[in-house]
């Protein structure tokens, strides 16, 4: 088992790196695998309730012969998708996988707690000064308004440089 998730983390990487350079035809990508995975939820929970409550409450999907190799086939298919490609987890969590796949970083599932806790913390403080530079033009501004309001003074009268 794992050799297999360690197999689906370098393919996983591959995948992302190339289709970092790709983004609509990650989207697309993406979008069937989320579509397919679930296809195959809708489709074995239909499956379920008619087997469920023995047929007789009408069609509850599309599909004229509901099978569970149908919605299985969906599913496992829509799963390695998302797994191949980095979408399972964000599919579900965010969309950061594009980003930091350009910038080259850990995905978010691989990061550590303390990583996650440090960037934010970044993030705060720039958030931070970029309010307190926001402040001191605001006050810049009302200085540079208020100097243009006032009357200029009276020019001086020339200096007499000779002497009596």
């Amino acid at each position: 088992m794992l050799r297999v998730w360690k197999l689906f983390g370098r393919i996983e990487a591959r995948v992302q790196s190339w289709f970092a350079h790709y983004p609509v035809l990650y989207a697309l990508y993406g979008g069937i695998g989320i579509v397919l995975f679930w296809r195959g939820v809708w489709h074995g929970m239909d499956t379920l309730a008619i087997w469920y409550f023995g047929g007789g409450g009408g069609v509850t999907s599309i599909d004229l012969a509901p099978s569970v190799l149908d919605s299985l086939f969906s599913f496992v298919l829509g799963s390695a998708i998302l797994l191949s490609c980095g979408l399972w987890v964000s599919s579900f969590l965010g969309n950061e996988v594009i980003i930091s796949g350009l910038r080259g970083e850990k995905r978010l599932s691989a990061r550590t707690e303390t990583e996650v806790r440090t960037e934010t913390g970044a993030l705060a403080d720039v958030l931070e000064e970029l309010d307190t530079i926001h402040a001191r033009l605001e006050e810049l501004d009302k200085v540079r308004r208020r100097t243009k309001q006032r009357p200029a003074p009276p020019p001086l009268p020339p200096k007499n440089t000779a002497r009596k």
